[in-house]
Order: structure tokens, then sequence, then C-alpha cells
């Protein structure tokens, strides 16, 4: 049998070798914090440049070859004996024999993006073959060899470092700052019922609270931490593998990121302090769980991580942080007792605000704004808040303010915005816009039906209706009618849409669909000349439609001589 069921930690930890053939560093760890997930593989460094090779770890075959205008870009699955799977992404090529296949592909189904599954003989690989070569593509922000292990049964990513193929480390952890929480409007940290912030002292793995900064708590409170790992030959700032919360010496919450599972991964909007984050684009990890975090990584919780520090007793707490090599960091700080929780001031919410737990279905409905958020979709109880005022110029309705963009949503919930002007025969270019409040504008899929436009935003924020209809952009790019382009390599057209989005490309060259890569993050479609598909010497005719999200479409046209 070609698969086996591999446990959490493998048995054979030298089963893979370095998917690369220089040096092996790393840029970001397994488990990386993200905004919206976790960081599912490693990123390798790839010496500042595209192009270098990329091997096979262990003998298998290629079962999935997918190419995206976003995302992992051009990547190659690998299906092993293990029962593990690799994955290489955002590739610059693959070797020819793949490449021509997925050409060819490209080409049956008039189409750049494509997902496909070779059958197994296809493409058997032995460890330690060149598979392809190292890129940029996809929604990659610089060079780089986005590499991931997943168990091949269920498509769980796993820890790569879990694995022995030359990821050296002996530095540990670093700890920058301890973040006190209040877990409710009774409790008192220092007399206050807000947050208390404290940076670290020490180093070289031993960490502690400064005298001047002492913790008085009455009532129950949750810790939070900043902290990084250090790689060899690598000056990036990585994830921990673990984080440990001991009061009095009794482990009450532990984290260990040896895998998760992608319908999870959203989870970390609640793992993280998302207010802090967005505040001020600081991750700090909590040391407890809300209500409704539901992320498989945590062990030996007690009270989800949360103490009740109203025994006016002096208590011993000790957060240990490690890596997976065994290097730890920890820090350690007294707890003393507060003012009796008894005295604290009364915290009446604002009439206007609307309890709305996390485990029910909660509606907000007015005359000219519907919003419904499902079970499940918030991480603790909110005490919602909604206004609005007035739209300005561009607004085809009031500005609504829904919620506050510092709260997490997990899944998307239902949004209908009543315009206050409709324009005739435009009401399928009309759209609901999320806006900062400065100049950036963000659509949010949209479609108007009983004088509503409706969508399914995943975050709260501000919402306005707004209309597309202009049509995308298409430059030239120095591409001029009867140009003659002997001896070039590939052609470039920019394409650009400002509001809805570019939604497809047709591209034809001489009456036949052509292959044009799209290049999303730089707003490019680029044609690689090929003796294949055109008669070197002669004149061409390139056709290309391009349509936004919102219908609008361009078209242009050129003749060139190659």
């Amino acid at each position: 049998m070609f698969f086996s069921a591999p446990a959490d930690h493998p048995e054979n930890n030298a089963v893979f070798i370095s998917p690369v053939r220089i040096p092996l560093a790393l840029s970001a760890n397994f488990g990386e914090l993200r905004i919206d997930h976790f960081h599912s593989g490693l990123d390798i460094k790839t010496q500042g440049e595209a192009g270098k090779e990329v091997v096979a770890a262990a003998a298998g075959y290629v079962y999935r070859i997918s190419v995206s205008p976003g995302g992992f870009g051009k990547a190659l699955y690998l299906r092993h004996p293990s029962g593990f799977s690799t994955v290489y992404a955002h590739l610059d090529r693959f070797i020819p024999e793949i490449e021509e296949y997925v050409v060819n592909q490209q080409y049956a189904k008039n189409s750049y993006l494509v997902t496909l599954f070779p059958p197994r003989e296809k493409f058997p690989v032995k460890q330690g073959e060149l598979i392809a070569y190292s890129g940029n593509s996809g929604s990659s922000s610089g060079p780089h060899l986005h590499y991931e292990i997943r168990k091949s049964e269920s498509e769980k990513p796993v820890n790569p470092l879990l694995f022995d193929f030359g990821a050296g480390d002996n530095i540990e952890p670093v700890i920058e700052k301890l973040f006190v929480y209040p877990v409710n409007r009774h409790t008192l940290i220092n007399n206050l019922n807000k947050v208390k912030r404290i940076d670290a002292a020490g180093g070289h793995g031993n960490y502690y609270v400064p005298a001047e900064n002492e913790i008085k708590i009455s009532g129950t409170a949750g810790f939070g931490i900043k902290s990084y790992d250090l790689l060899n030959d690598s000056y990036n700032r990585c994830a921990v593998y673990s984080i440990e919360l001991r009061i009095d010496s009794t482990t009450i919450f532990r984290y260990v990121m040896d895998n998760f599972s992608f319908s999870e991964s959203r989870y970390i909007n609640s793992h993280v302090d998302y207010e802090t984050y967005i505040k001020e684009n600081m991750y700090i990890e909590r040391t407890y769980l809300l209500p409704n975090d539901r992320l498989s990584v945590y062990k030996d919780i007690i009270n989800n991580g949360i103490y009740n520090f109203n025994d006016n007793k002096i208590h011993h707490a000790d957060i240990i942080v490690g890596d997976l090599h065994g290097n730890k960091s920890s820090i350690s700080f007294k707890v003393l007792p507060g003012s009796s929780v008894q005295s604290a001031p009364a915290v009446h919410p604002d009439s206007n605000l609307k309890v709305m737990p996390y485990n029910k279905t909660n509606r907000y409905i007015t005359d000219d704004i519907y919003i419904a958020i499902p079970s499940g979709a918030l991480y603790d109880t909110i005490y919602f808040s909604y206004s609005k005022k007035q739209g300005n110029g561009g607004m085809l309705s009031d500005l609504h303010y829904v919620h506050n963009k510092y709260t997490p949503v997990h899944k998307a919930y239902n949004l209908a915005i009543k315009p206050a002007v409709i324009p005739a025969g435009n009401e399928s270019k009309l759209l609901i816009i999320q806006t900062d409040g400065n100049s950036k504008k963000s659509p949010v899929s949209s479609k108007f039906e009983d004088g509503y436009v409706t969508a399914e935003p995943l975050s709260f924020g501000m919402f306005y209706v707004g209309i597309d209809t202009i049509a995308p952009v298409i430059s030239s790019n120095g591409l001029t009618p009867g140009a003659d382009l002997r001896g070039r390599k590939e052609m470039r057209i920019r394409i650009r849409d400002d509001l809805s989005g570019i939604g497809s490309y047709e591209p034809v060259i001489d009456g036949k669909w052509a292959l044009f890569e799209y290049d999303q993050k730089n707003e490019v479609l680029i044609y690689n000349f090929t003796h294949k598909r055109l008669k070197e010497g002669t004149k061409h005719t390139l056709a290309l439609k391009v349509a936004d999200n919102k219908g609008n479409k361009s078209e242009y046209r050129c003749d060139f001589l190659w």
C-alpha cells in the first residue's frame, strides 16, 4: 500500500531532505502569526532571487499542480509513501516536462488559472530529483520558496521542523512584553479595569518583570505575551513553537504548534490580541482562551487559562516559550492581592449598545440597514454598537459604522444597505464599499435585490453603497500598432481597475485564445513568444478583452510583427 497513516509526530524524522540545493535559511516558520491565518509552512530564502533549483524532498509522485494569479501562484504537490505530502509554492516555473503538460492543459481549458490532478504514474519523482525553480509568483512579496508538509489523508499541514532536514537552531526565543488582561468588567489590575502592559527585562532565556512594575489583581484575569524566535543564519523574527502558563507551578494553559487544519486557521484572530494588532501592528499571543476559540493547538487547559485572584494571596506565575529544537525562555513574576473586587466601581454599558452573545444568531435592523451575524461568528459576547452619518461625494448611501474594526469576525455575516439613490439601469453596478475613513476603499462582493445592496463582509467597520461604472484600464506598455517585436521573448500589457477589481481577461492572437500569465500583484499580463504557437517573421493581431467584477469591459486591438 502506498500510504500509511502518520502520527502527529513522525516515526522517522529523517524521511525528508531539504527541498533546495543552496544552504538552508528560513525567513518564516510554521505557525507564523499572520492576519486571518497561521502560516502553514516554512518560507525558505533563495538568496534574494528567483530561479534556484527546487528538488523533491522525498520519493513519490506529483498529484496536484496549481497555477493562480494570487495565493500560492505556481505550486507543485507531491505525495509520498510515508503518508505525508509536500507542497512547493510561489515557483517561477516547473521542469520542462511538467511545464509542457501545464501549458497544454491551460490551452485546452482557455485559462491561465488551473488546478490539475495528473495520474500518479504521470510524474513519478525520486528523492533529490529536480522538479521546479523557485520564484515570486502569486501573492509572494519577494523571491522565496514556500514549503509545506501535510498529512496526505487529511491535507492537514504539520510542522516541517518536526523533521530533521538541516534546519538548525540553538538560539533561545526572545520575550519582549507581558500583557495582563481583565477578563470582565469587575476585574481590577492595579486598581484599574484596563489592560496593563509591561516591558520584559532580562535576556538569554531568563526574563522578569522589573520591580517598579508591581502586578496587583483582584478578580479573574488572563495574560498575553509578545515573543519571537530567532533561527540560525537568519535575522528574521519567527513564531515560537510553544507557550505555557504556570500559576504556582501548575500548568493552566499550553499551546503547541505541531499542526492545524486550514478550516481552523482563522481562529488566530482570537488567539492574538486582535485590537492591539489592528491599532499597532503588534502580535500579542493570549495565554487564555476566548469563549469561541476552537483551535486544536491548546493542551492542559484549566478554566480556559483564566485565573481567579480573589483569594488575597500572593501567586507566582511563569510563562515559558520554546522552539522546536528545545531552546526555551521564561518570564517569571509575582501577582499580589489587589483591592477587594467588591470595591470596583460599577460599570454600566451604554444603553445604545446591544448585547450580542457569541453562541447565538444576532440581528440589528433599521429602515436602511440589515445586519445578521450567525452563531459562531463572534469569539466572545460583545456590546454591539451602530451609528451612521450622511454620506459625502461618491456615496450613494449614508456612511454606516458597523460596530468597530478592532473586533474580529470569524465568518461572514449578512449586511444589507438601502441606497439613497438608485441610478436607473445601473442597479447591477452598485456595490458595498468598506472604507478606513481615509483614502482606502475595499469593495465587498455585492448584489442588488429588493431595494437593498447586500454583501457578506468578513470584518466590521465603515460601509457605504457606491457604484462602479468605469471600465478597467488597458495600458499597451509601449505596444503600438504595427510594432516590430522580432527578437523579443515576451510581450507585457498592464491592466488595472480602481474599484471592483479585475474579474476576467480574454486574450486572443490571430483569432485563437493565447496564454497570458497574469501577475496580479504587479497588474501585468505576460505573453511568452514561442515558435510552437506563432509563426515567426509574420504579422499577427492581438485582441484583448478585460472585464471588472461589475461587468464593465474594455477592449484593445493591435497588429504586431514577430
